[in-house]
């Protein structure tokens, strides 16, 4: 069971590079690249079986916040509302180290998050030392210059995606006045100097009708937009309760993305709606992880628990940490996915597994 699940979770990894090498069409050096890619995450592939074989579950994905630190204040970050650690954030050599270990592993993905990863640009010196691994880089675009064009475009690999909320008053709303403008001026950079880039709408059920409406797509596909991520909104901070989606809105999301997927040639990914074909929640090693900026190895981004760090152990001993295992072992209790975050709406009993394992 547990390995046909696996089988069919790196075919919709593989599927996604199907659909980027597509939309990359204009760009023949894109297009070839993101072909070449495909054949290295085949071995990614082969590597994970190897290492499951030996009991050690390694996902295709691996979600870094690389930092703590942003230049914005958006309501309700996930980010924000994380507990605050005494230790101090990993160097740019730490996760050098990091993502070698996880490219051993056969990691395929290292999608890179914070607060503002750009505000350590040492990063781009990292990721160019790994032109096999996809890292796609979620930013604000703020701090997107020439500068940081020029060594996007110098790095295929790395894939900027432009956080937006909808058209300018949803964006300005929640991020801050002129960060729409901001981020159109970062696309518009970026297409041209013939960089793929992506964005990612954070989905509530008040901009429901704005994200989900072809004018935008179709807009931000005329600017040159190549892959659009969704993100249903995980309420992580008190209050918000409300912005999570409706069962009906969330089902009208993963049918509008795929609508869109069989229409047009960028790629479309609903997280986490697309869980729901592989049988409920992804985290703790099922399809992806997070490292928080400390290296504190965590089941997800939305539900900040962790019981152990890969700056103490080697990131392959830390992926059989005993919360992340009975989180998989109880995976039962994640089934059920009414919007957000399975994990952050059971997070009494997450917390009860990390005693369990103290005592």
């Amino acid at each position: 069971m547990a390995t046909d699940f696996l089988g069919r979770f790196d075919s919709q990894v593989a599927r996604v590079f199907k659909y980027a090498a597509r939309a990359a069409w204009k760009n023949p050096k894109q297009a070839f690249f993101f072909a070449r890619i495909q054949a290295a995450q085949s071995r990614s592939a082969r590597l994970r079986d190897r290492q499951r074989e030996q009991g050690v579950q390694v996902p295709p994905l691996v979600i870094a916040s690389i930092t703590r630190r942003c230049n914005l204040n958006c309501r309700g970050c996930y980010a924000r509302a994380r507990r605050r650690s005494p230790r101090s954030e990993l160097s740019d050599e730490q996760w050098a180290s990091l993502f070698a270990q996880a490219r051993e592993l056969g990691v395929s993905i290292m999608m890179l998050a914070g607060g503002e990863p750009l505000l350590r640009p040492g990063i781009l010196d990292v990721t160019r030392r790994f032109p096999g691994v996809i890292f796609p880089l979620f930013t604000n675009g703020l701090l997107l210059d020439d500068s940081i064009v020029a060594r996007f475009r110098s790095q295929p690999q790395v894939i900027p995606v432009l956080s937006i909320e909808g058209w300018e008053p949803e964006t300005d709303a929640r991020r801050g006045s002129g960060v729409f403008e901001s981020a159109a001026k970062a696309a518009e950079k970026l297409r041209a100097a013939g960089v793929f880039f992506g964005v990612s709408l954070t989905v509530t059920r008040r901009n429901f009708a704005a994200v989900t409406g072809e004018g935008l797509v179709q807009a931000l596909i005329g600017n040159g937009c190549s892959l659009f991520i969704f993100v249903e909104y995980t309420p992580a901070e008190p209050g918000t309760e409300d912005l999570t989606l409706l069962q009906e809105q969330r089902q009208r999301l993963v049918e509008f993305s795929e609508g869109m997927q069989e229409r047009s040639r960028p790629v479309f990914v609903v997280f986490p709606g697309d869980e729901e074909q592989f049988g409920g929640c992804l985290a703790a090693g099922r399809g992806f992880v997070h490292i928080g900026p400390d290296g504190s190895l965590e089941p997800c981004p939305f539900a900040p628990f962790s019981d152990v760090n890969v700056v103490d152990i080697p990131l392959a001993e830390a992926l059989g940490s005993h919360l992340l295992k009975a989180i998989r072992d109880n995976h039962g209790e994640l089934k059920e996915t009414r919007g957000g975050c399975a994990l952050w709406r059971k997070r009494k009993w997450v917390e009860s597994l990390i005693r369990k394992d103290q005592a």
